[in-house]
């Protein structure tokens, strides 16, 4: 086990942190035993400046005992097994969709575009341009995510992004015109509006694919479908809202060129997602990694070890992570970009920067708590994978669910409930929002817990509910004033939810406690994407009015919706 003390060099007082994240060893191994090399320092900027971590009762590594020398030509057909059997597993897993359900996508893909065509030349007609200019004017789809770097699986989403010319606005075209045009399409369903994300997009599902769809709106009268979202001439004079929009999809380009060998980055990275779902630090809103984190990691590795196999990467992935040292950001290696050394971003724990950009990073919701979970389970990677040519080498080990149950004591139980399955989604959506806020008051009156992405229900409940249990460390005192946290933690999500409010409630449980249903290991619950409606079709609707077409009604809105929306602009 390993536990990370606090070494004040003026008092040399020693603050040792808990350890119960880590749970590093197989069972029934036949291993020699070495000591790993210092950790250095973990993040100076949680403590005082007279302040450093240092690792104490560092974790012991576990090697094979080989007592004869291994022809090099054994090692590598045992190296192609153990990469061949990782693919396997990856396969048995259902993280490789079949060939049906990749042209499934494809279709998809495809008649998104010839809709947001035709989309685009409505609007030109209503914008009154000259016939022969709306017969030349495009807009396109461009996707992004785990389906743009190809490591989606058979029931990934997508993020699509809808890339349309200047006059085609958010509020008006985008939100009324598009959303109607998809709302009366059959294949789609579902379709909400997400307004207050920080990147306002449409969320719907098409064929039984459910996607995501932001929009950009670019300084041309026409968006060629092969259009190169790094060409500097696209990017000018952009507003905020259209550039964060662009953002994942310039990085995904980014990325895809400049990994080594894509064939091998695909894989690496669907095996690293794999393991961080199981093992409980995947998930931006809880305070974890995102796809776009995990990505660039991923890619870095493959840009160090370019002629590497399957297998050796992943090991070099954990390797790499468990002694990185963080605050130092994670970039990649890119010519086009100026060297500009190492920019002071302090504010995230993990800073990964984003490849389109030398001064753009990811945005991260890690804070104290997630960073030492995060760093314990690469931790445990590297233990697991520092050797794979051990005889009784098992992939199943690295991907084991993180046991929760038998890990922690106590938790936090975060029940969100609502009257129907629809307020539900919103209200979920909206608080797992704002649980960064949470976490950050937990820590302050508990210490470190361990938010587990997993969503329960609650066999006994009756009405649509969703429930979190959250680890608890052994803090400053096992008496928490869950009361208080609950009512700060109640101003927060109440102040700008548009909706109808939920019900939220905190209750500190003991693991014995726990339903059945929550006993279970981690990867068995579902999850449910943010979404927050906008539009209820069942209310009465106003018509929206062109306004540079008089008496041209181009939409309609929910009566209760924001009178600012149909003359907001893009």
């Amino acid at each position: 086990m390993a536990a990370y003390a606090c070494n004040n060099n003026q008092s040399n007082n020693l603050v040792v942190y808990p350890y119960n994240f880590v749970d590093f060893y197989p069972q029934n191994a036949n291993f020699g035993v070495v000591t790993p090399q210092s950790l250095g320092v973990i993040n100076p900027n949680l403590i005082s400046p007279s302040q450093v971590l240092v690792p104490c009762n560092s974790p012991v590594f576990l090697v094979p005992s080989f007592n004869f020398p291994l022809n090099p030509s054994v090692l590598d057909q045992m190296d192609e097994e153990r990469s061949l059997s990782l693919v396997q597993l990856m396969t048995n897993e259902g993280l490789v969709p079949s060939t049906e359900e990749e042209d499934k996508r494809r279709n998809v893909i495809q008649k998104l575009k010839e809709i947001v065509l035709a989309w685009v030349k409505r609007v030109a007609w209503q914008r009154r341009l000259p016939k022969e200019q709306i017969a030349e004017t495009h807009a396109t789809i461009l996707t992004y995510g785990s389906y743009g770097l190809g490591v989606h699986g058979s029931e990934s989403d997508i993020d699509a992004l809808c890339l349309g010319p200047e006059f085609a606005t958010m509020a008006e075209d985008f939100f009324v015109v598009l959303h109607n045009m998809l709302k009366s399409r059959p294949e789609v369903s579902e379709i909400h509006c997400v307004k207050d994300a920080k990147v306002p997009l449409m969320r719907f599902k098409f064929d039984g694919i459910l996607i995501d769809l932001p929009y950009a709106c670019l300084h041309v009268l026409s968006v060629p479908e092969n259009v190169d979202v790094l060409n500097p001439f696209f990017l000018r004079d952009l507003d905020e809202t259209s550039w964060k929009s662009l953002s994942g999809v310039r990085a995904n380009k980014c990325i895809l060129q400049l990994v080594p060998d894509l064939e091998k980055f695909q894989p690496v990275l669907r095996c690293i997602k794999l393991w961080a779902k199981r093992r409980g630090v995947y998930g931006n809103l809880h305070g974890f990694l995102g796809g776009v984190h995990l990505a660039i990691l991923v890619a870095h590795v493959c840009q160090n070890h370019p002629k590497g196999s399957l297998n050796t990467l992943v090991a070099n992935f954990f390797k790499t992570y468990a002694y990185w040292p963080w605050p130092t950001p994670v970039m990649l290696q890119d010519p086009m970009l100026p060297a500009a050394g190492y920019p002071s971003e302090t504010r995230s724990l993990m800073p990964i920067r984003l490849p389109c950009s030398p001064h753009e990073y990811c945005h991260s919701n890690i804070t104290r708590s997630t960073f030492y979970k995060i760093r314990t389970e690469f931790l445990r990677g590297h233990n697991t994978t520092r050797d794979l040519m051990r005889p009784d080498f098992d992939w199943h080990f690295l991907f084991e669910p993180f046991p929760y149950s038998k890990k922690y004591a106590r938790f936090v139980r975060v029940y969100l409930s609502a009257s129907n399955q629809d307020d539900l989604g919103d209200w979920v959506g909206w608080v797992k929002s704002r649980f960064r806020s949470l976490i950050l008051k937990l820590e302050e009156v508990q210490g470190l817990c361990d938010p587990n992405p997993t969503e329960y229900i609650d066999v006994d409940v009756t009405e649509p509910h969703i429930v979190f249990y959250w680890g608890l460390q052994p803090g400053r005192t096992n008496l928490l004033d869950i009361v208080a946290v609950e009512k700060d933690f109640l101003k927060n999500i109440h102040n700008g939810f548009q909706g109808s409010p939920g019900r939220m409630g905190l209750l500190v449980v003991q693991a014995s406690q726990l339903s059945k249903s929550s006993q279970l290991d981690f990867g068995s619950g579902r999850r449910t994407k943010a979404c927050w409606k906008n539009l209820d079709y069942n209310l009465p609707r106003i018509p929206v009015y062109s306004q540079h077409l008089p008496n041209y009604i181009i939409g309609y809105v929910d009566a209760k919706a924001d009178s600012k929306y149909p003359s907001a602009g893009g």
